[in-house]
C-alpha cells in the first residue's frame, strides 16, 4: 500500500518536527534517541551473547559425555 520512504517525505517530518519541538530541542532529542539506539544495540548484543555462550556450554557438556 505504502511505498518507501523518499527524499521529499523525509523533508516534510523534519519540517513538522522543527514547528513542533523547535530548533533548541531538536538536538536534544536526536542525542537522546542516539543513546537509546546505543543502549538498545549495547543490551541486545549482551543477551545474544550470553545466549551464544550458553549454548556452547551446553554443547560442551552434552560432549563431555
Amino acid at each position: 500500500m505504502f511505498g518507501p520512504i523518499g527524499w521529499p517525505e523525509i523533508i516534510i517530518i523534519l519540517i513538522i518536527a522543527l514547528l513542533l519541538f523547535g530548533a533548541k530541542r531538536l538536538p536534544e532529542i536526536g542525542r537522546s534517541m542516539g543513546k537509546a539506539i546505543r543502549e538498545f544495540k549495547k543490551s541486545f548484543k549482551d543477551v545474544t551473547d550470553e545466549l551464544d555462550n550458553d549454548e556452547l556450554n551446553s554443547s560442551e557438556k552434552k560432549e563431555k559425555k
